[in-house]
């Protein structure tokens, strides 16, 4: 369990959907490296360099050739996108 504000406990089950539908991240990625991340992806060109939009559990929600595009596509899904360091 984790200890947040005025001593609430939160259960390791609730910290992982903690953003959920609302938060994303978006990451730069190799196309050499996407086969997991993105199920049924069709044949792509092996060494791009790509990125990726993803929730906050991870989950990957879109693909773009560009940084912007997919900066964008948080935009468009009322996500807000938060800086991984």
């Amino acid at each position: 369990m984790t200890r947040i504000e005025n001593d609430q406990i939160m259960t390791s089950g609730e910290l992982a959907h903690l953003g959920e539908g609302s938060v994303a991240y978006v990451r730069k990625v190799s196309s050499d490296d996407l086969r997991g991340r993105f199920p049924g992806l069709s044949e792509i060109t092996p060494g791009l360099e790509l990125w990726a939009l993803f929730g906050a559990n991870g989950e990957p929600i879109l693909l773009s050739d560009a940084r912007d595009r997919a900066l964008a596509g948080a935009m468009e899904n009322d996500l807000v996108t938060v800086a991984l360091h």
